[in-house]
């Protein structure tokens, strides 16, 4: 009996060892609460859902033309940034969301920023070569990947009205938080915001 109760402990811990994603967490009340009540400057304007919305299902594609899906950053905290090549408030902050990436990407967290416009490949490249920065001098975006998506579609399905629109992503993809307009995202407040969410995402208790 003890020899079976030590395979079924070693299968079991070999199935969790082979599967990346953890369990499927969720934010409870108290931590949902707290993370709202943590909001400060640009971070105030962070719509923290009461639940998950489901994760979007629309395809789109690499600079190179591949097909994604949201499905392929299982695993992963992202940060989805929507925005276009002709908004103003969107050159404002790509080079803030370059910057997080740079700092906070890795294994377990990613910014992906999603082309919502015609704009074709070289376009964007042309764009993320030099943004240009209101009162700065321009920068270079070298951290974040080419994705666009013409059809707009996946726009339709998640309900983005205006652009720039960032939606704060759990490790199954579904939609725990939004920020309607731009946000410094690399300052020291959206890092501790975007920590608190990780670190409440990851808990045990959630």
């Amino acid at each position: 009996m003890r020899m079976m109760r030590g395979l079924f402990a070693a299968m079991l811990y070999g199935a969790a060892a082979l599967g990346a994603t953890p369990a499927a967490a969720e934010l409870d009340a108290a931590e949902i609460a707290a993370l709202k009540a943590s909001r400060t400057g640009d971070m105030e304007k962070l719509i923290i859902h009461d639940a998950p919305r489901p994760r979007l299902e629309t395809a789109f594609e690499t600079g190179s033309g591949e097909a994604r899906t949201l499905a392929d950053w299982e695993g992963k905290v992202v940060l989805l940034n929507f925005w276009a090549t002709w908004c103003p408030p969107c050159r404002k902050e790509m080079p803030s969301l370059d910057r997080l990436q740079a700092e906070m990407g890795g294994e377990g967290f990613e910014v992906v920023a999603l082309s919502m416009d015609r704009a074709s490949t070289e376009r964007i490249e042309a764009f993320y070569a030099e943004v240009p920065q209101a009162e700065s001098a321009p920068w270079r975006v070298s951290n974040l990947a080419v994705y666009r998506e013409p059809t707009m579609r996946i726009g339709a399905e998640g309900g983005i009205l205006g652009l720039p629109v960032t939606l704060v992503l759990d490790r199954r993809g579904r939609e725990v938080a939004r920020l309607q307009g731009e946000a410094e995202w690399d300052s020291e407040r959206a890092k501790a915001m975007l920590k608190a969410i990780i670190e409440a995402l990851d808990s045990p208790a959630s």
